[in-house]
């Protein structure tokens, strides 16, 4: 995959609950001004720190994340994060989706998971998350079909890529799906964000 645009961020926010580090890159056709308007750090880091500290007073509050079970609290809450983000269009988005998942067709977001063990993790100055793959085209048309702007959609589909990266999956069964779009509900309220589900 190619790179046309990296932005690297490191930030805290008010609260000082975690913090972050992004790098967003994508294929050569999409074009740097499109990765500005849509996919800058101004635009996706409250989205991304929202669900952050979502997912710490959750884990405060006793939930374990599934793929990061291993992981002390401290640990948890202490590291940065690194986000990895890379946006693509729809043929490269389409062979994406049918190598990870089978599926011949380009969908608006996959997610591929850090799946570091603990113990490399502990000597790691961040936490990986894993990467997101956005493939923009299809992400467009979906906020068109639903009467969204492609901020929103944006938004709401990376709060739903970056709960997949933690673990959670809404194709486990009905109590899954219920749990995940709670949680994405309750993340975009706190953004003033509506509820994509209505």
């Amino acid at each position: 995959m190619n790179q046309s645009n990296d932005n690297n961020m490191n930030e805290t926010d008010a609260n000082n609950l975690t913090s972050a580090e992004l790098n967003v890159s994508a294929i050569d056709s999409i074009n740097d001004d499109l990765i500005e308007r849509f996919y800058s750090e101004d635009s996706l880091l409250p989205v991304i720190m929202a669900t952050l500290n979502y997912i710490d007073k959750r884990i405060n509050t006793g939930m374990t994340l599934p793929y990061f079970a291993d992981i002390s609290h401290e640990q948890w809450q202490q590291k940065p994060k690194a986000l990895d983000i890379y946006i693509t269009d729809e043929a490269e988005g389409r062979e994406l989706n049918l190598e990870a998942r089978g599926k011949d067709y380009a969908t608006n977001i996959l997610s591929y998971p850090s799946e570091m063990p603990a113990n490399i993790i502990e000597l790691m100055p961040t936490l990986p998350l894993g990467e997101l793959i956005i493939c923009h085209e299809v992400m467009v048309r979906e906020a068109a079909e639903q009467n969204k702007t492609v901020a929103q959609h944006i938004s709401h589909l990376l709060i739903h890529g970056m709960l997949h990266l933690l673990g959670f999956d809404h194709e486990l069964g009905q109590t899954e799906q219920d749990e995940m779009e709670s949680f994405e509900i309750e993340i975009l309220a706190g953004l003033n964000l509506p509820n994509p589900y209505i």
